[in-house]
């Protein structure tokens, strides 16, 4: 039970260390990640008026493929970090917004985050 309180309190400070030099602003929003045990979620953030342009996440895809009546096979969460990343990078572009500044929220770069991360650049998106 410590060590799992250590990991959010040692995520939670890289996040800070990382916030103080990473901001949004209009013309080139943050692309704040999270991870959960289950599911990705990304957002475009304007920090100057701390409004969200743009969210995508597991948890929509999951819902849409189940509106359009889809089989829920099981995948592995980097190829659905990939669809949050196409996603978020589609939604963007509809937004107006080509180029973002990323904000791995105190996650290694690595696995779920970097997969994401190459998705929305291959998408279009700059960073």
């Amino acid at each position: 039970m410590i060590k799992r309180q250590d990991r959010k309190v040692n995520r939670s400070k890289r996040h800070r260390r990382v916030r103080v030099h990473v901001a949004g602003t209009p013309q080139r929003p943050r692309l704040a990640v999270f991870r959960s045990l289950n599911h990705v979620y990304a957002q475009l953030i304007d920090d100057g008026s701390s409004r969200t342009l743009a969210a995508a996440s597991t948890v929509d895809m999951k819902a849409a493929g189940r509106a359009q009546g889809a089989p829920q096979g099981k995948r592995n969460g980097v190829a659905q970090a990939q669809e949050v990343g196409k996603a978020i990078a589609a939604k963007a572009k509809a937004a107006g917004v080509s180029s973002v500044v990323f904000d791995r929220g105190g996650f290694l770069y690595h696995g779920r985050i970097k997969a994401l991360a190459d998705a929305a650049r291959e998408a279009g998106l700059e960073f």
